[in-house]
């Protein structure tokens, strides 16, 4: 929408901290981008970023004209998504923000179910650090926040939680490939591969081993999982998942995939959210609503 523009270029200045930064990203000359701000300022009466010698950055008056563009543009979208709807036509754009645990077969799969479905509809996944997926709900980039163990849920509006336990996989020929549940000091044997440090599996392990009076050393530690995949079939290594991003069935290939004794390590949290307060685009609404009641089928 048009009218939205001036909005637009607002919230990829404040975005970007920089007035040419923000052209690149708008595609247009960054004396065209500063002519539109000041117009704006113009038109308020009153500046709305600080000019500094590194870029710009809101002031007060900034801050609340941002909260407002930000609730303008989102609405719009919703506005536009049940437009869509009226007339037949499923279209729209999901925006999911997610920790690492998410992404796997477990979110490919209902991707994909959703779009055999509403074709027209089209996803944007991002992978966040744990604490950040939630922050990213606040200042509207995204829609959807599917996060394992959340750390800021002051602004977090939980719409569903289930309880998963830590899966160890390691290769079929390992010494514990037999046995159906393992206990982390039977784990503790073996080189680890763990995910590093903040994320939420490494929580839940660095936590348990603190309380049982266990040392937890990594052997490899690395924040990309299919580094970790490929060194697990190497040397006995051990290495941990969730069931949401852990292969299974004929996916295995070699991999025996077998869960930590929730005596050891409890499971964790995972929460699917949105902005506390907000409105769903109603494309995201109801791909909350097939993602809620695929983890309440799969996982409870």
């Amino acid at each position: 929408m048009r009218h939205l523009l001036p909005f637009r270029y607002v919230d990829a200045i404040a975005k970007a901290g920089s007035i040419r930064k923000a052209a690149e990203t708008l595609a247009i000359t960054p004396s065209a981008l500063n002519r539109r701000l000041l117009s704006l300022e113009e038109e308020l009466g009153v500046e709305i970023f600080e000019r500094l010698p590194g870029g710009v950055v809101l002031n007060v008056a900034g801050e609340i004209l941002l909260e407002h563009i930000r609730n303008q543009i989102s609405d719009m979208e919703r506005v536009k998504s049940r437009i869509a709807d009226l007339s037949g036509v499923r279209r729209g754009a999901v925006t999911i923000a997610c920790t690492e645990e998410m992404i796997g077969p477990f979110l490919s799969d209902e991707v994909q179910r959703y779009r055999t479905e509403h074709p027209g509809v089209t996803f944007n996944i991002e992978q966040h650090v744990r604490g950040n997926a939630e922050l990213a709900l606040i200042d509207h980039s995204t829609d959807i926040a599917l996060v394992f163990e959340a750390t800021n849920s002051v602004d977090l509006q939980v719409m569903h939680t289930s309880t998963l336990p830590v899966v160890v996989l390691m290769s079929e020929d390992h010494p514990l490939a037999r046995k159906r549940t393992l206990r982390l000091y039977e784990c503790l044997e073996f080189p680890l591969l763990l995910p590093s440090a903040g994320s939420g599996i490494r929580h839940l392990l660095e936590a348990s081993a603190m309380r049982l009076g266990l040392k937890l050393t990594a052997a490899v530690q690395s924040n990309h999982q299919e580094f970790l995949w490929q060194q697990m079939r190497a040397e006995y290594h051990l290495s941990f998942r969730m069931p949401t991003n852990s292969p299974d069935g004929n996916n295995l290939q070699g991999v025996v995939a077998s869960p930590l004794s929730t005596r050891d390590v409890p499971g964790g949290k995972l929460i699917a959210g949105q902005l506390r307060g907000r409105v769903l685009p109603v494309a995201s609404a109801r791909f909350m609503d097939q993602i809620i009641s695929a983890l309440a089928a799969k996982f409870e």
